[in-house]
């Protein structure tokens, strides 16, 4: 979290790094400089807004966090109203990309805002500005791990359904686009293209939810048999000391010889304590216990067996029955080929932007590879269509 001294506002007493040097110091600024800092002005008001928006959702020290961003994002807007003066106004309006990503994160929820929040912070644009401070752009960096630490729990809550979700709907749209277009490039009637579509699209869905939910259930077998005994504490008092097999247990964790001893020789110490009988309990307890909190992790991200398999199952479902929506409402021929190619391409764009944006990164770089992977699996399998085709009366 920024630390208080550059949270906190500054006295008069105390000029602060970032405070803009007198205007009789400063050269008149060019055109380009004006529209720069009336962006950069528009934007700092921009994401104060969103994390004081986003506190109102909140409680406790996420609440308390926010703020304190939201504050410091504030001085910055100070920085460049000194720097404008009457410039400023009228006031500014972020860019029109700023200002759609802003739109769709509200609309998609908290963690798209968070995910969004990151990005603008890492990628600042004042480490190549000559006129912002070292401090601010060191301020935004480390803003964007504060939201990084935010985001981090609700990802691994999602991941799960989230990549289930993300899986299926790609495979839906990429896999019945590509048997679409190889059954009617072999010449085949809409009646026969649609039907094949719908085939494919519920096998595919019940495949999905199937493979998911033995891949999770699986996961989680395989977790559930990483999680310590919760009886294995008893049997310590019982130990032979000087055998110490406890320490064992502390080497076969990744403890070198030495460590595991005197994590052993720690425990037993507690144990025979008469006095420290209770802590000595909670104190093994604690040691046998250390897999326990990284398998809940884990199992954390892995998700349900039901929960995957029903998000699988959904969005294949939906993603399989868009390269079918020409031929229902009863487009033919290469209108509806066509058609189905420009949905599936809008589609994939749209998951591939997704997963940038929860992912923090860039979304077009990631919209472009899901819509080539996908084209280029329909492509192939148009050809094949081509070359084996057959004219079905």
């Amino acid at each position: 979290m920024t630390p208080p001294q550059a949270v906190g506002s500054p006295t008069p007493s105390s000029p602060r790094a970032d405070d803009p040097a007198p205007t009789a110091a400063r050269p008149e600024p060019s055109r380009a400089q004006i529209r720069r800092w009336r962006r950069h002005l528009a934007e700092e008001r921009m994401e104060a807004r969103t994390y004081r928006s986003l506190a109102e959702r909140r409680t406790g020290e996420e609440r308390d966090v926010l703020l304190r961003l939201a504050e410091a994002e504030r001085r910055h807007e100070e920085y460049w109203l000194a720097l404008l003066g009457d410039r400023a106004l009228p006031a500014p309006r972020p860019r029109l990309s700023a200002r759609l990503s802003a739109w769709l994160a509200q609309m998609f929820g908290t963690i798209f805002i968070l995910a969004m929040a990151q990005r603008s912070e890492q990628h600042t644009a004042y480490d190549a500005d000559d006129d912002a401070t070292a401090q601010m752009a060191a301020d935004e960096h480390i803003h964007g791990e504060v939201v990084r630490g935010l985001t981090a729990r609700s990802r691994e809550t999602l991941a799960g359904t989230f990549r289930a979700a993300v899986f299926g709907a790609n495979d839906g749209l990429v896999s019945n686009l590509a048997l679409i277009l190889g059954v009617a490039a072999t010449g085949m009637g809409a009646q026969y293209v649609l039907a094949s579509g719908l085939a494919g699209l519920l096998a595919g869905a019940l495949s999905m939810a199937a493979g998911e939910w033995v891949s999770v259930t699986s996961q989680r077998e395989l977790l559930d048999a990483s999680i310590p005994d919760p009886e294995a504490h008893q049997a310590v008092p019982s130990l032979d000391v000087d055998a110490n097999e406890l320490a064992l247990v502390f080497r076969a964790r990744g403890e070198t010889p030495e460590e595991a001893d005197a994590h052993a020789a720690r425990v037993f110490q507690q144990v025979a304590t008469p006095a420290r009988t209770d802590s000595g309990v909670i104190a093994v307890r604690a040691a046998l216990g250390e897999g326990a909190a990284c398998a809940r992790g884990a199992d954390e991200q892995i998700g349900t067996p039901m929960r995957a398999a029903a998000s699988s199952f959904c969005f294949f479902a939906l993603g399989a029955l868009l390269p079918l929506a020409p031929y229902l409402v009863g487009l033919t021929g290469m209108t509806a080929v066509l058609v189905a190619a420009g949905l599936v391409g809008l589609a994939l764009l749209g998951t591939g932007g997704v997963v940038g944006v929860l992912s923090g990164q860039a979304p077009m770089p990631r919209a472009i590879r899901q819509l080539l992977i996908g084209y280029g699996a329909a492509a192939v399998t148009s050809l094949l269509g081509h070359l084996f085709g057959v004219v079905v009366g």
